[in-house]
């Protein structure tokens, strides 16, 4: 058996995670200000790493991300803090070019994880269209957005009236917007992301649409446990964006 204190790969590990700071604060608060919803430990504001306020839009925001401060035991984790690390983003990068990430947002729908079908076996190719077609329908009959399928992994050119109606779609609320950015590259579809955006499909439903094919290759193969692992901290940050995208506008 290998020693865990000489092995490189562990030692990398560790190395490649930054020393988590201890617990400082014993009050988390939510205070409203002219910035919005601010988080409070022990009554001073907490700043984003580029030292802005971490403030929300709402109340129900706040409070989650109050919960997230809460929970925190010895030390501050911040891999157990994912709606913290997405209301960062949002403030510290989102807010400052919201052009380029709603581009991001609209090239997925030139190349959406839902036009692409299995030629074989059946089963699963019954299985996409059980997840995958209603979402082109709702995005057909919602938006006129009428996108095009076929077997294999070809690439296929998506009608440009078609992606432009979808496109529409998208928000222009910062916290909306970064929040669409995450489920969209978490789920590989923009069209998955808007669904839920618009509250077509529940987070639990948008992410087991988002995995139909790897969930097929698991019940064949087997599962792998360091793949689900990573799976479940992915599924983590998706529940975030879906807090967000879910949350009552003011």
């Amino acid at each position: 058996m290998n020693d865990p204190d000489n092995d490189p790969i562990v030692a990398a590990r560790r190395s490649a995670r930054p020393p988590l700071r201890r617990r400082f604060y014993q009050a988390v608060s939510v205070a409203p200000d002219a910035e919005g919803f601010r988080i409070c430990l022990d009554g001073k504001p907490v700043r984003t790493p580029a030292r802005r306020m971490l403030a929300t839009p709402t109340p129900e925001l706040a409070e989650a991300l109050a919960a997230e401060w809460r929970a925190q035991q010895e030390f501050i984790d911040p891999v157990q803090m994912p709606l913290t690390r997405l209301a960062n983003a949002i403030i510290d990068r989102v807010a400052a070019t919201p052009g380029p990430v709603a581009d991001d947002i609209k090239k997925y729908l030139g190349s959406d994880l839902l036009y692409y079908r299995a030629g074989a076996p059946e089963r699963l190719r019954a299985r996409q269209a059980q997840h995958w077609d209603p979402i082109l329908a709702w995005a057909r009959d919602g938006y006129g957005a009428q996108f095009k399928t076929g077997e294999g992994v070809v690439h296929i050119a998506q009608p440009g009236a078609a992606i432009e109606a979808a496109a529409a779609a998208i928000p222009e609320d910062v916290w909306r917007l970064g929040a669409l950015h995450v489920a969209t590259t978490l789920s590989g579809s923009a069209l998955i992301a808007l669904a839920l955006l618009h509250g077509r499909l529940s987070a639990d439903a948008a992410w087991k649409a988002a995995h139909v094919d790897e969930d097929w290759n698991m019940e064949l193969w087997g599962r792998d446990e360091i793949a689900l692992s990573q799976r479940a901290f992915r599924f983590a940050e998706f529940q975030a964006a879906a807090t967000v995208l879910g949350a009552k506008s003011d």
